[in-house]
């Protein structure tokens, strides 16, 4: 049996990673400020005797001095817009001091630690699909960079931490990915399509629509997360998602089916640095783990809207 921390461990992935990780008999450590996470997403764990909750922000050191630590997942950062633009220099510190302070924590205990990066590192690719190869094309000054460029120096701070300090890292890059649990105000297209639609609400599309996206169930992608801490001799980065590609025009459509919705589409201007393609190449993540996902986007979003229906219940 492993002890294992998981950072933003009250959020949505890593509500369902906290829960996955106790089914598979280990004892797990959640911590968590609740800036984006919610405590009903970990409230049914309390029973649990392997389950321990601690109300901290990474920003600020933490030290675990009553047991030994012997891997660390680091999820500890807002993901979406909305919310990581709300204070962007909270998301920079979070990507930066909060992920010196846990790389820190991973050495006192000589913890294997597993980085939670993103697609958005590509910025508005160049190549498509996208390899972990590809350096992208990030603007360093834009109001999405504080996620963006904050996740850069991230990555860049465990491969030094792993060449100075000879730490086991490891680093996935985590593209879209939905499921239950999303938080209802987040900004992201599936959690904002699914609750106008069931609203019968305008279905708003930023730009034409045309933009790209790749949709990963949350399910596979905590496997794959998973896998990645588990196989050795690999840091990564891997890429981690669903290589099925749709318009953002397309999921707005098939959610309208799914839920017999009579929402409308309309068109809103299209976000400052707004991605246009977004599609992960898991050639990678297929040969070192494999992983491939196995959830069809229909079967997931009929899960996620079955979630979304009975909050609004």
């Amino acid at each position: 049996m492993k002890t294992v921390l998981v950072t933003g461990g009250a959020g949505f992935l890593g509500s369902h990673l906290c829960e996955y990780l106790l089914n598979k008999g280990e004892k797990v450590i959640c911590v968590d400020n609740f800036f984006t996470g919610d405590k009903k997403n970990i409230e049914h764990l309390f029973e649990n005797p392997n389950f321990r909750f601690i109300n901290h922000d990474i920003i600020d050191p933490l030290y675990i001095e009553d047991t030994t630590i012997d891997q660390i997942y680091n999820l500890a950062c807002p993901a979406s817009p909305i919310h990581y633009q709300a204070n962007s220099v909270r998301t920079i510190k979070a990507n930066t001091i909060g992920v010196i302070n846990m790389l820190g924590l991973a050495k006192a205990h000589k913890a294997r630690i597993l980085q939670a990066s993103t697609s958005e590192i590509y910025g508005d690719p160049l190549e498509h699909p996208q390899k972990e190869s590809y350096r992208g094309n990030v603007n360093t000054i834009g109001p999405r960079a504080c996620y963006d460029e904050g996740k850069r120096v991230a990555e860049t701070l465990f491969f030094d931490y792993h060449r100075q300090h000879n730490m086991q890292i490891k680093v996935i890059r985590i593209f879209n990915t939905y499921g239950p649990r999303m938080a209802q105000n987040d900004g992201r297209v599936v959690s904002n399509f699914i609750l106008q639609a069931l609203k019968n609400e305008p279905i708003e599309v930023y730009g034409d629509g045309n933009q790209t996206r790749s949709f990963c169930f949350v399910s596979d992608l905590i496997e794959g997360m998973y896998r990645m801490m588990n196989t050795d001799d690999f840091t990564g980065p891997v890429n981690i998602g669903n290589p099925e590609e749709f318009t953002v025009l397309e999921l707005a459509e098939k959610v309208i089916e799914l839920t017999g919705s009579k929402s409308k589409i309309i068109h809103k201007p299209l976000p400052a640095d707004d991605p246009m393609k977004r599609k992960p190449d898991i050639t990678l993540a297929k040969e070192k783990l494999k992983w491939e996902p196995t959830i069809a986007l229909t079967e997931g979003l009929k899960q996620t809207i079955k979630y979304f229906k009975s909050l609004i219940d």
